[in-house]
């Protein structure tokens, strides 16, 4: 069987040898990065994480987890201040924020923004007990699967769904998996899921500044307003 490094030509016999080359030759692994998957054919985050860093030139983690926190005071802010139907959804989200801690401060953005916007996360955000159930998510092209015993901002186990399939799982949180899914959507020009819109548009255009377009009206009064 021969091995290939999934980012230059080099082939070898030995897999322990396609480990020392991508230490040698790409040399982020080992120090900053995990390996990536040596087979050809998988999805893997680390190979997210190299395309994003290739096409943007900035870290895809780093980049994006800095700049949600960032905004995080000034959106939980807004969170609170707001009133009707949403308001009611941002209460009861805030109230499910137990810590300070940045991963539950980032579930609460990533949660929260949607419901702002006048996404519908709850299209995106597919929750359930048992992984199996793929009635659940098989209609949902891009999504993240939630899978814990009692709903909760941040499950214990979450997967990134495309085209109604699971294809990466047990990622570490669900601020994590919406960041390697964002690497992936961007890095292959891939579309944005319509119920979420908005929300990705927000993050690509203003939190991240990765696009010099006009924004449309909504975006533009949320930048405004968490700009006061």
């Amino acid at each position: 069987m021969l091995w290939k490094c999934k980012y230059c030509p080099f082939i070898c016999e030995k897999r322990a040898q396609l480990f020392k080359h991508y230490r040698l030759k790409h040399g982020s692994y080992a120090r900053t990065e995990p390996f990536p998957c040596l087979h050809q054919e998988c999805l893997c985050t680390s190979q997210v994480c190299y395309e994003f860093t290739r096409v943007v030139g900035k870290n895809l983690k780093e980049y994006v987890f800095e700049a949600l926190d960032r905004f995080s005071p000034n959106l939980m802010d807004l969170f609170r201040k707001k009133t009707g139907l949403s308001g009611q959804l941002l209460t009861d989200l805030l109230r499910q924020t137990k810590t300070s801690e940045p991963t539950d401060i980032r579930c609460l953005c990533l949660r929260g923004l949607p419901v702002v916007l006048g996404d519908d996360p709850s299209a995106f955000f597919k929750t359930c007990s048992d992984a199996t159930d793929k009635d659940l998510y098989s209609e949902t092209s891009v999504g993240i699967l939630c899978i814990d015993e009692h709903p909760q901002l941040n499950p214990s186990r979450v997967s990134i769904i495309l085209e109604g399939s699971v294809v990466m799982e047990e990622l570490a949180n669900l601020p994590q998996a919406f960041c390697v899914l964002f690497g992936l959507i961007y890095a292959l020009h891939l579309d944005y899921p319509k119920c979420m819109k908005s929300t990705f548009h927000f993050i690509q255009q203003v939190r991240l500044n990765l696009s010099r377009g006009e924004l449309k009206p909504k975006i533009q009064s949320l930048k405004n307003q968490l700009s006061v």
